[in-house]
């Protein structure tokens, strides 16, 4: 059995499926890539929230605790009676 050689026709559009799966991929790859430093952004968005959370749950468990309160009040620019807040207005 003798096979039939391909005509010009065939082998321009096996060249044309070729050119346009090569294209794909890249485009693919290119997608892939960015997928995956999307990816990579939303971890350290996971493991900045997960720390957080974590500092959010030890001051509930601490709440009651007086060197925990005074924190949370010299976070919020409350001070003590009697005492003078300097602010540093330098910068």
């Amino acid at each position: 059995m003798q096979f039939k050689r391909a005509g010009f026709l065939t082998k321009i559009v096996v060249l044309v499926l070729l050119i346009y799966m090569a294209i794909t991929l890249l485009d693919l790859r290119g997608r892939i890539q960015a997928v995956q430093a999307e990816r990579d952004a939303l971890a350290r968005q996971v493991t900045s929230q997960l720390l957080e959370n974590r500092k959010l749950e030890d001051a509930i468990e601490n709440s009651d605790d007086p060197e925990m309160l005074e924190q949370v009040a010299r976070d919020r620019g409350y001070v003590e009676e009697n005492e003078t807040l300097f602010i540093d207005i330098a910068n």
